[in-house]
């Protein structure tokens, strides 16, 4: 037969398990919450950079960086940064022309591109 303890502890376990259950619920809802507000700051911003993008170049130049960002996004996204900040200081006249960004583009693969050397040892 069970006793009024065994009963009562079993109830504490449910409490203790449901409490449990209902912090990694809100833990859960917290960090769902965080990503989507990253995502839709993320979102903005990008939405920013192309309205400015749009502002400061021509159509012909601004689709040949949208070309590049389907084959290198990684590069696209440097040298998106790198236009802006040109015309920014004042480097760059605007509109930029498509031979512009070219040149920028060179210049970006050019001092990312790594330079190996291979030495063989012949016995």
């Amino acid at each position: 037969m069970r006793s009024l303890s065994d009963d009562f502890s079993d109830y504490s376990d449910d409490d203790e398990l449901e409490a449990i259950k209902q912090r990694r619920l809100l833990e859960l809802r917290k960090r769902m919450e965080e990503e989507q507000r990253r995502k839709r700051m993320e979102e903005e911003q990008e939405a920013q950079k192309l309205a400015i993008l749009r502002a400061i170049m021509e159509p012909n130049a601004l689709d040949r960086l949208n070309n590049l960002k389907l084959v290198k996004p990684d590069l696209a996204k440097i040298a998106e940064e790198t236009i802006i900040r040109l015309v920014q200081m004042g480097r760059l006249n605007t509109p930029v022309t498509e031979d512009v960004v070219k040149n920028i583009l060179i210049e970006l693969d050019n001092r990312s591109r790594k330079e190996y050397e291979f030495k063989f040892k012949w016995k």
